[in-house]
């Protein structure tokens, strides 16, 4: 029954999605600001575990949160494709809190995967993962970024916890709750990214695109070899500096116009920039180039994950795309393929290139929402004439509005994400 403050709006949200009854949590794997991760069994197929992400929200706002509707829709139209590269979303369950939380609850249902790439590098003794391995994991999250690229959209949160490694050495995309589908008249949030892994434009609070997400992947490409992070910065300034004894200070005619620092409030180093060759001795030239591209101040300059792919680092005779490993499976253990590990690599069937007629390019922007309302009921067709705000109603309602004025105009222009 719907309490007296709720009344029948809240009936019918309370009906938006069937409850999470049906899986049974058995470890939790995660907490964050929005909700905690657990690893749970289906109920209806107790041999299958799956990741629960619990979303909460106070039941006093009206609406699921706009950052949920989001990563929802994203998901349910990259799940069309069923890229091995990105994580499955496999159901969407609601649930109400005990009276006193006074808390709404939802929850994305996940396939679940052993690890994140963290986990995955800790669990590898020293000196750390083998050349090829991480060729391997570089590989597989280029060709996931690719994917998300090709389709406009930006991931924007990309670092090794929001990466997932199954058993058989399968590198998985996850985490879309800070992505965004691109268009050139949208203003992105500043605060992206995790700080260690932030793009200079975004440090400075300069617009940004796709690019963001190749200078992630360089950043993620140098700690696969440290086994640390590259740019382990404190602040906002103190990352950019961080930055810089690396990279050397940018020319001025390069530095960003109208942005939070000045170029003048970086004093040039007195050394010379640490070589990223010091900093990563253990990669090959090819590798280096790779690398180097990826970390350009200048995010044009950074090429795109498509680029990055036919680079002479993954052309060489001896490697094969999508070849993954068989890992241990819980413990460090030498069946890891670490440096010095003499252990033969077998390649784990059925991994292939799942887009040989090259489907992974289709614009997935015009029908984005659809998999999304089609939950909810229908709202009058909206005015694409301009992005002015809809009057006041719920959170979900405006952006739902918002996002059918923005699907239109796309459908208009041909903006393809560099």
């Amino acid at each position: 029954m719907p309490s007296a403050r709720g009344g029948k709006s809240e009936e019918k949200e309370a009906n938006l999605f069937p409850d999470s009854s049906i899986y049974e949590k058995t470890a939790m794997i995660g907490m964050g600001a929005y909700g905690t991760v657990f690893k749970a069994r289906d109920r209806t197929n107790p041999s299958q575990n799956v990741a629960l992400k619990r979303v909460r929200w106070p039941s006093t706002e009206k609406g699921i949160p706009r950052f949920v509707i989001r990563e929802i829709a994203l998901l349910r139209q990259l799940e069309a494709f069923q890229h091995p590269n990105v994580v499955r979303l496999l159901d969407i369950r609601q649930e109400r809190g005990l009276e006193q939380e006074m808390q709404m609850y939802l929850t994305l249902v996940f396939e679940y995967v052993e690890q994140d790439l963290f986990q995955y590098m800790d669990r590898c003794p020293p000196p750390g993962l083998s050349p090829d391995r991480i060729k391997d994991l570089m590989w597989q999250t280029l060709c996931g970024v690719d994917f998300l690229h090709s389709n406009r959209i930006i991931h924007r949160d990309l670092k090794p916890q929001n990466l997932l490694v199954t058993e058989t050495g399968q590198l998985k995309l996850a985490d879309f709750g800070k992505a965004r589908v691109y268009d050139f008249h949208m203003m992105l949030t500043p605060v992206v990214t995790t700080l260690w892994y932030r793009a200079p434009e975004v440090l400075l609070n300069s617009p940004y695109a796709s690019p963001v997400d190749m200078w992630s992947c360089g950043c993620i490409f140098a700690e696969l070899f440290r086994r640390k992070p590259l740019f382990p910065g404190q602040s906002e300034v103190d990352q950019l500096s961080k930055i810089f004894r690396v990279l050397g200070k940018p020319r001025e005619e390069d530095w960003p116009r109208d942005v939070y620092f000045p170029w003048s409030s970086f004093p040039s180093p007195v050394s010379p920039p640490t070589p990223l060759s010091d900093l990563v001795p253990e990669i090959d030239p090819q590798g280096l180039s790779l690398l180097q591209r990826m970390l350009k101040f200048v995010p044009e300059q950074r090429g795109s994950a498509a680029e990055a792919l036919v680079q002479p680092y993954f052309r060489d005779d001896g490697y094969v795309p999508f070849k993954l490993t068989t890992c241990g499976s819980g413990q460090r253990s030498s069946s890891l393929p670490c440096r010095n590990d003499g252990e033969e690599q077998r390649p784990c069937p059925g991994i292939v290139n799942p887009f040989p007629d090259d489907r992974s390019r289709r614009n997935l922007i015009p029908d984005l929402t659809k998999l999304v309302i089609q939950d909810f009921p229908p709202l009058p067709s909206p005015s694409p004439s301009n992005f002015s705000p809809p009057p006041p109603s719920s959170p979900f309602s405006s952006f739902i509005k918002r996002a059918k004025r923005q699907m239109q105009i796309l459908q208009r222009k041909s903006c393809v994400i560099i």
